[in-house]
């Protein structure tokens, strides 16, 4: 009998200037970006994917990774773990 360890699940937090990056998009996409943000980051989030890499710098906020998501990977978003 095989038992599968529960993964370790990620509590995602969005700073503050989210809200003026959100701005710059329309709102019909912003339920989008929660639902992609939450669905794939949540477990795993420095698993490399075709859409998910590390970055070869670290940004100036300091994130380390890069998620590209939605209608032709429309978006981007950097984070850190």
């Amino acid at each position: 009998m095989v038992t599968m360890a529960s993964q370790q699940r990620f509590e995602i937090i969005y700073p503050p200037i989210i809200k003026q990056h959100l701005k710059t998009i329309e709102p019909k996409f912003y339920s989008l970006v929660r639902e992609s943000l939450e669905a794939q980051l949540q477990h795993q989030p420095d698993l490399e994917t075709r859409n998910r890499k590390p970055l070869k710098r670290t940004l100036v906020f300091g994130a380390k990774w890069e998620i590209r998501f939605g209608p032709d990977n429309r978006f981007r978003a950097f984070y850190r773990i």
